[in-house]
C-alpha cells in the first residue's frame, strides 16, 4: 500500500478510537449532574459506567463474531454509526433507563471497532512495523484519557451533561465520514465464525488474554485510588494532584508509542520488560509516596509503563491468532476492561481495610503473575517479532 495512504488510514483509525475512548470514562465525571437531572441517586447513576463496561466485555465479542465475514471498510463505518446512535440516545434520554440503553448501544461498537481498527492497522504497514501501528491506533485511547475525558467533563459542567454526548455524536459521524473516505477497500474475510471461536480457544491465545486481564488489573489496583493516595499519604494539594495526573497521562501517551517501536524489535522482550518494570514500580509505590519528590517520580514512571502493555499484548494476540484474529482481539479489549474492573475491586477492598498506602503491593503481585504468564505464552525470547513468528508458527 502507498505510504501516504497507510498513514492516512492510521490517522483516521486513531481519531475514531479517540472518540470511542472518550465515551468510556466521560460519564464518570458527570454522575452528580446525571443523577440530579434524571432523579436517581449517584450510586445508581454510576451503573451507567457499569453498563458500558459490561457491553464492552460481553457484547463486543458477540458483535465481532456476528460481523466476522462482513467487508472491513463497511463494517468500520457501520460500527461508528452505531456508536453515534448510542451517543445520540444518551444525549436525548428522558429517563435513566433510556440513558442505559444509549450507553449499551455505544458500548457494543467499542470492542468490535477497536479490534477491527487494530487488525486493519497491522495490514496497512509492513510486517516489521506492526507494533508501531498498534501503538499509533491505541494512542487514541491515551489521548482520550489525557484530553478527551477532562475536556468533555468541562463541557458538561458548563453546558450540562447532555452536551458532551451531543459532541460525541457529531464527532462519531465525522469519524464515519473520514473512515469512508480513507479506508482501503478490502475483501470480506473468508474465515467463518467457528474459525474465530477456534482461534480464541487456543491455549496461547487464552494465556495471552489472561495475561492482559491479570497484568492490567495490577495497574488499576493502584491507579483507581491514586488521587486519595497522593493527597492523604503524600500530602499533595488537589491542584497538584491534577497536574500529576496530567503528567501521568502524557507519560502514558509516550510510553505507549515507545513500546510500539520496541515491540517491532522484540515482542517478548518488550512485554516482559514492561511487566518487570511495572512489578518493581508498583512494589516501590508504598515507600515512594511518603516523600513528595519520590512520589512524583513513581507517578511518572507508572504513567510511562501503564499503557506500554497495549502494543506487545495485542501483538501477542495477533501473533497467535493467525488468519482469524478479530474475535480474539475483541476479547482481549474486553480483558483490559475486565482487568480495570478487577483491579478497582481489589484496590477498593484494600482501601476499605484502611491500607490505602499499600495498594501497590497487591498491584505488584498481579503484575508479577502477568510477567510469569508471558513465559507460558512466549516460552523463548527471540531477537525480533519475525523470528518469534518463525519459531512458533500458529497451528490449527
Amino acid at each position: 500500500m502507498n505510504v501516504n495512504k497507510g498513514f492516512a488510514t492510521l490517522v483516521a483509525l486513531c481519531a475514531s478510537v479517540f472518540v470511542v475512548g472518550t465515551s468510556e470514562y466521560l460519564i464518570a465525571g458527570l454522575l452528580p449532574q446525571v443523577g440530579a437531572d434524571l432523579h436517581v441517586p449517584i450510586g445508581t447513576a454510576g451503573q451507567a459506567v457499569t453498563a458500558y463496561a459490561l457491553g464492552v466485555v460481553v457484547g463486543g465479542p458477540i458483535v465481532a463474531l456476528v460481523t466476522a465475514r462482513l467487508p472491513r471498510k463497511g463494517l468500520a463505518v457501520g460500527l461508528m454509526l452505531l456508536f453515534a446512535a448510542g451517543s445520540a440516545i444518551s444525549a436525548a434520554a428522558p429517563s435513566f433507563g433510556l440513558l442505559l440503553v444509549g450507553r449499551v448501544v455505544s458500548s457494543l461498537s467499542h470492542a468490535a471497532f477497536l479490534a477491527l481498527a487494530l487488525v486493519t492497522a497491522t495490514r496497512v504497514v509492513p510486517a516489521e512495523k506492526t507494533g508501531s501501528a498498534i501503538a499509533t491506533v491505541a494512542s487514541g485511547f491515551t489521548v482520550a484519557t489525557l484530553l478527551g475525558v477532562p475536556l468533555g467533563a468541562l463541557l458538561g459542567q458548563s453546558a450540562g451533561w447532555r452536551a458532551p454526548f451531543v459532541a460525541l455524536t457529531a464527532l462519531a459521524l465525522a469519524g464515519a465520514v473520514l473512515l469512508a473516505a480513507v479506508l482501503p477497500r478490502q475483501a470480506a474475510p473468508s474465515t467463518r465464525p467457528r474459525d474465530e471461536i477456534r482461534v480464541v480457544t487456543r491455549r496461547p491465545v487464552v494465556l495471552a488474554i489472561a495475561t492482559t486481564a491479570v497484568g492490567f488489573s495490577g495497574v488499576a489496583t493502584v491507579f483507581t485510588y491514586i488521587a486519595p493516595l497522593l493527597t492523604r499519604v503524600s500530602g499533595f494539594s488537589a491542584a497538584m494532584v491534577s497536574g500529576l495526573l496530567l503528567a501521568y497521562g502524557a507519560g502514558s501517551f509516550l510510553g505507549n508509542l515507545t513500546a510500539g517501536k520496541l515491540t517491532d524489535r522484540s515482542m517478548s522482550a518488550t512485554v516482559r520488560g514492561v511487566f518487570g518494570g511495572l512489578t518493581g514500580t508498583l512494589l516501590l509505590v508504598p515507600f515512594a509516596v511518603v516523600w513528595q519528590p519520590t512520589a512524583v517520580v513513581a507517578v511518572l514512571v507508572l504513567g510511562l509503563l501503564a499503557t506500554a502493555t497495549i502494543a506487545p499484548l495485542q501483538g501477542l494476540i495477533l501473533h497467535h491468532a493467525g488468519a482469524a484474529p478479530t474475535l480474539a482481539v475483541a476479547v482481549n479489549v474486553g480483558a483490559f476492561n475486565l482487568g480495570a474492573a478487577a483491579g478497582s475491586v481489589i484496590g477498593g477492598a484494600i482501601v476499605a481495610a484502611g491500607a490505602l498506602r499499600w495498594t501497590g503491593l497487591a498491584g505488584a503481585a498481579l503484575s508479577l503473575i502477568g510477567l510469569a504468564l508471558t513465559y507460558l505464552v512466549l516460552p523463548r525470547t527471540r531477537t525480533s517479532t519475525q523470528d518469534a513468528e518463525r519459531e512458533a508458527p500458529v497451528a490449527a
